[in-house]
Order: C-alpha cells, then structure tokens, then sequence
C-alpha cells in the first residue's frame, strides 16, 4: 500500500514511518521539513498522489487555547479536503485518551477539534486514542523546573512506549476503517511523580520534585482515573521498565 504519514519527522511519526517500511508499504512522509504544508497546503497535492491511505501523527506549535485549536483545525480541514480530492480511502488519527475529560487544556482542545472535523468528514477514519509516553512525565518536569525544583502533579497514568504506538498506527493505517478504536494503554498505571523520578535518574539529572497540584500544569480535576485507558484497551507489550532500561543504555549508565 501506499500511505502517507503527516508529522512523519515528529516522535512517533517518525516511528510510524520505519514500521510500515519494515512492513513493505510505500510511504510518503508529510512535514515542512520534507516540502510539505498542512497550514498552506503546499506540496500537499502532490504528497497524496496515489496514496491508500494517511496517518496523521502531527503535534501543533505551542499556543493560547484559541490558537492550538485554529492551528489543528486548519491543518486537519486542510489535509481532509486534499484526502478526499485524492481519493484516500482511510484517515487514521492519532488522539489522546481522556481527551474529552479534560477542560481548559490547550492541545487537549485542539485535538477534539481534529477529531470533530475527522468525523464530520467524508473520508472514512479511523481514530487512535493513545495514552502518555514514558517520557512524558520527565518532559513535563523540564518545562517546569526552575532552580532545580519542580512541581509536578501525582498524577495516575498508564504510561505507553513511542514505538509501541506506531505499530498500532501502522496496523490499523493497513486495515479497513473501524470509526473510534480501542484506546491503546502500555501494561501498567503508574504515578507521574514517580515515571519522572525514575527517568531523571535514568538520564543521570539532578531535579528536586515536589509532588502537588498547585503551580504545575495539571489541576486536581485530573486526578483519580481521568488519564487512564477505559474497558476493552488495546495493551501494548513493552513496560515502563524496559523503556527505562534503554533510556539507562542511552545516557551510559
């Protein structure tokens, strides 16, 4: 098949990528680094070109709440009418699990945007919910340290390996449109405030991190099973542990 994945140099683009070459697939690569603009739709055309079907792994720019959801709607409605021009037969999605549990968060909004315009759409979809990345809860410590404290919320996740995430996308990019999937969970719930200890310790950083709902990112109205994958997930194999152990290898330790 031929497949084209937007946000292809992105974390799990990118990962999305390698599995559906090592698959066989023909894959056509959809970002601004490789000529392509889902804003202004430039190369976007040409990109589609005889193309079965598009996995969209994007991540927008960082923005006010109004902003991000311009930005994902521009870029979804963009790549949805040039799909459907095209003749592509299966827009898959890339989401978040919980995403319309929780209020007031920027990209959360921006990506139910993108998932109303997917199923408004006339190109049959499909739509991934995926929960955080094991290297989630580290990042949201380094946006939020300062002095070498940093806040974070306990929250309680269910944490998912990158390239876990991309064979499901690359999976279900080959198969047949199934509307809203399973949402995709690694193997076990865990606390931020711990994944990102453990991760920091990993990578040999020094963060002192204090456990809290005031001051970091995420309020209390996360708390409890928001973040967590909901009956019938689709668990992926690699745990936290094993992730971890490679991010040991990576920094040398």
């Amino acid at each position: 098949m031929r497949i084209a994945v937007a946000g292809a140099t992105g974390n799990i683009g990118t990962r999305t990528v390698a599995a559906l070459e090592r698959a066989g697939h023909d894959v056509v690569g959809i970002s601004r680094k490789q000529g392509v603009d889902l804003i202004s739709g430039a190369g976007l055309e040409e990109a589609l070109a005889g193309v079965d079907a598009v996995v969209d792994a994007t991540n927008g720019p960082v923005g006010s709440l109004e902003e991000t959801v311009a930005w994902f709607g521009g870029a979804t409605a963009n790549l949805l009418a040039a799909e459907e021009r095209a003749g592509v037969r299966h827009h898959v999605l890339l989401s978040i699990v919980g995403v319309h549990r929780v209020e007031g968060n920027a990209h959360y909004a921006g990506k139910r945007e993108q998932e109303r315009l997917v199923q408004a759409g006339n190109v049959p979809w499909t739509i991934v919910p995926a929960t955080q990345f094991h290297d989630f809860p580290a990042m949201v410590a380094g946006w939020v340290t300062q002095d070498g404290v940093a806040p974070i919320a306990p929250l309680l996740l269910q944490p998912i390996a990158p390239a876990d995430v991309a064979d499901v996308l690359a999976m279900v990019a080959v198969g047949t449109p199934q509307g809203r999937f399973a949402d995709v969970a690694g193997p076990d719930p865990q606390d931020m405030v711990d994944l990102a200890r453990r991760t920091l310790e990993a990578r040999g950083e020094t963060v002192k991190l204090v456990p809290t709902w005031d001051g970091g990112l995420f309020g209390v109205a996360l708390a409890g099973n928001v973040m967590l994958p909901g009956e019938g997930a689709h668990i992926t194999p690699m745990t936290f542990e094993a992730w971890l152990e490679q991010e040991r290898e990576a920094a040398g330790r």
